[in-house]
């Protein structure tokens, strides 16, 4: 007996020599099966390394599936409660929005006054500064200012304030998800 690739069979080519389920069904080659692919007719070609498993009696193959993990998932949750009640969390919080909250504020209400005084006020803000610079321009690019230094000012007080307490805080989780077994290991 010949397998697919026309070479016998180890050990005599008997028919009981050969394995008692069915072979994992081939893809379909890249050229559309028009012609030989490459590693599918080579002898040392290990189609289950290549990610096919075993095949069930239908042919197909055979999936499966890991046992549920309740008690991992429980300790895991547990883990994130404990450190969302926590004051270090609390205290990254507390630092996030004593910073985010005002400076929202405050850029909000200057993007709404140069909106409500462009549209109300067209003859303060035609007013010329320098030549044929006017108070809308000057107030324009002052958004576009206010924005980079809001910006920068995010992330110096993010670095300064925060950063340092969110990475131990990160660390701590980590390991206290490792050691409920909640990690991947």
């Amino acid at each position: 007996m010949q397998s697919r690739n026309g070479r016998s069979p180890v050990g005599g080519g008997a028919a009981e020599d050969l394995p008692e389920h069915p072979a994992p069904r081939d893809p379909v080659p890249p050229d559309g099966g028009q012609g030989p692919a490459a590693g599918y007719d080579d002898p040392w070609y290990d189609a289950l390394a290549a990610g096919w498993a075993e095949a069930d009696g239908a042919g197909l193959a055979a999936r499966t599936v890991p046992a549920p993990r309740r008690e991992r998932e429980r300790g895991v949750a547990e883990v994130y409660l404990e450190v969302r009640s926590s004051a270090a969390f609390q205290e990254v919080r507390r630092r996030y929005r004593r910073f985010v909250i005002p400076g929202a504020l405050v850029f909000l209400t200057w993007y709404v006054g140069y909106v409500v005084a462009a549209t109300s006020a067209p003859g303060l803000m035609a007013r010329p500064v320098a030549g044929a610079v006017n108070v809308a321009m000057l107030a324009g690019l002052g958004q576009f200012l206010s924005t980079f230094l809001l910006t920068w000012a995010y992330a110096r007080h993010a670095r300064l304030r925060r950063d340092r307490a969110a990475l131990d805080l990160r660390w701590s989780t980590q390991e206290l998800t490792r050691s409920s077994g909640g990690g991947r290991r």
